[in-house]
């Protein structure tokens, strides 16, 4: 990555925030949420934050209190607009900031995901990626009928194990597919009317328990060669299987402490896969409330907290105060090992508008944040290089 001086911060879209009362801000959206121009004003703020990507939530189930069990709450935001097509929306409207969408590896095709990142890194001009996700509940398993998952709920261990594998094999083979056109295979040679050189396609001839794909891809090599792929990790399953197939893991720490040992876990299981390649960049996810004068962000919390009838809850670490203290807070978990911060903003577009306009210049004022982009793809901001097609010298 670039200046190790540096903080490297990313953020996390998800509907209005990621309280579950966000809509009801006063300076919430609810009705542009299903808007592209909303999408477009939430972007183009986070790039001029200069931060290093986007993610978009997404999941194949409506959304509800517990995963895979719909709920019959009227307050809280319901549906969403797919992650990969907003993305695409967002794509032309960004000139530098990276632009990583959920995709669900259950239930549906490498081979549509892959030609669809593929475009997305076109037309982003390589800023793509994507961040992989299973389905692991019968509610989700219902929406495609084709296969039995967790009976009337959540799958099993052994099933769980088994959807790990199978995103493996689904990374795999769409990494496969996006080099299964070499750099140089269109000629586009009007003189002697070749559009393409066949020897530079090449199947992939995959194999395996969930997927069987020949290929090539009907997309050529996407400008990255290979867009990054991230994953969200809580347990040791979920590391091994980052370590494995990502190049991105987003960890959830509640302390500095927190944060190194569970970046020691994460090496130790690329040590035991034999990862080869870069190492894991690992950023942590923190829910935030922030605003100038810290009791204000905490009144703000409070009050969404008193709409909603309960406290926040998150898988991730919760603050909420001033600008000067979560600047503090991401400095002294910089010290952890970590890559760097997924911030989810607890309201849209209020807490993203408090990243972006009052804690990036106090960063900065610090020395700590960059003041203009260095690289313009995702792959050189994360410190990755474009890498060689395997299929080139076959």
């Amino acid at each position: 990555m670039d200046d190790p001086s540096n903080l490297h911060v990313a953020v996390a879209l998800d509907g209005a925030g990621w309280h579950p009362a966000a809509w009801r801000d006063g300076r919430a959206r609810p009705g542009e949420l299903f808007a592209p121009r909303y999408w477009a004003d939430l972007a183009a703020e986070a790039e001029r934050a200069l931060l290093d990507f986007i993610t978009f939530e997404d999941s194949m189930a409506i959304q509800s209190e517990h995963r895979g069990i719909l709920d019959d709450r009227l307050d809280h935001v319901r549906g969403r607009l797919d992650a990969v097509l907003v993305a695409a929306r967002v794509a032309p409207l960004t000139a530098a900031i990276g632009l990583v969408p959920v995709a669900t590896t259950t239930h549906t095709e490498p081979f549509h995901l892959s030609k669809a990142v593929a475009t997305l890194d076109f037309v982003s001009s390589g800023r793509a990626g994507f961040q992989a996700r299973i389905s692991p509940t019968a509610l989700e398993a219902r929406q495609f009928g084709r296969r039995g998952i967790g009976g009337g709920g959540a799958a099993r261990d052994e099933e769980v194990g088994g959807l790990f594998d199978e995103a493996a094999d689904y990374v795999e083979v769409t990494r496969r597919l996006w080099d299964s056109w070499e750099d140089d295979a269109e000629i586009r040679d009007v003189a002697t009317g070749r559009f393409l050189d066949r020897d530079k396609l090449h199947y992939i001839d995959f194999e395996g328990p969930w997927f069987s794909v020949k290929g090539p891809s009907i997309t050529p090599r996407p400008p990255q060669g290979q867009p990054p792929v991230a994953m969200l990790a809580h347990v040791p399953a979920d590391f091994h299987l980052a370590a494995r197939s990502a190049d991105v893991v987003f960890i959830t720490p509640k302390s500095a402490e927190d944060a190194r040992a569970i970046v020691a876990e994460v090496r130790t299981h690329e040590v035991a896969i034999g990862r080869a390649g870069p190492r894991l960049r690992v950023y942590a996810d923190m829910v935030v409330f922030v605003d100038e004068d810290g009791e204000a962000a905490r009144s703000r919390k409070e009050a969404l907290d008193e709409l909603d009838s309960r406290p926040l809850r998150s898988d991730a670490h919760l603050f909420a105060g001033s600008v000067a203290e979560l600047a503090d807070l991401l400095e002294e978990w910089g010290t952890s090992g970590i890559d760097g911060f997924r911030l989810r903003p607890g309201t849209l577009p209020g807490d993203l508008e408090a990243i972006s306009r009052q804690l990036v210049p106090v960063l900065q004022q610090r020395g700590r944040f960059r003041d203009h982009y260095e690289e313009h793809t995702l792959r050189g901001r994360l410190g990755l290089r474009r890498p060689e097609n395997r299929y080139a010298h076959a």
